[in-house]
């Protein structure tokens, strides 16, 4: 007999229904893009049908960001985004990194005013740590992969 006490932190509530699992995590890909695939897609030949948006601050822009990138703080979404966006291609906001929720707010302030929008996992701090290059106010820079968020050779296999 299994007690409440004997079952482990993991288990202790139960996982959810294969259905209401897949509606989850696909509801989720609605939501969320990774760094990974954010570079595959900017690095293709072509368009690539989104708009990237990094929403920080002046200083934290000036310090790196993302090449291509749009510059749009969360506090002027409101009165700047329809300048410097268009509603119907999607975008795809981005700030420091796990620890800060700031594409959080700058997705729902796109989404509150009509557009379709996508927040990307890791922000800054995974595209510069999966050494992919970023541009900063003395020019291009890129550091080396950390082999902790990235492989070193090849492709993760995600």
């Amino acid at each position: 007999m299994i007690t409440k006490s004997s079952v482990n932190p993991v288990l202790r509530v139960a996982p959810a229904a294969p259905a209401e699992a897949a509606a989850y995590f696909r509801a989720s890909l609605a939501f969320h893009a990774d760094v990974s695939d954010v570079a595959a897609a900017l690095a293709a030949d072509g368009d690539p049908g989104f708009v990237v948006v990094d929403s920080r601050s002046t200083e934290s822009w000036d310090q790196g960001h993302i090449p291509g990138a749009v510059h749009l703080p969360t506090a002027l979404i409101p009165e700047q985004a329809e300048q410097l966006l268009d509603k119907s291609v999607p975008v795809v906001t981005y700030c420091w990194g796990p620890g800060c929720n700031g594409a959080t707010r700058a997705a729902l302030a796109l989404a509150e005013l009509g557009y379709q929008v996508k927040e990307m996992l890791g922000g800054f701090e995974y595209w510069a740590r999966e050494g992919l290059a970023y541009e900063t106010w003395q020019g291009p820079a890129q550091r080396a992969a950390d082999p902790l968020t990235a492989p070193v050779e090849g492709e993760c296999g995600c």
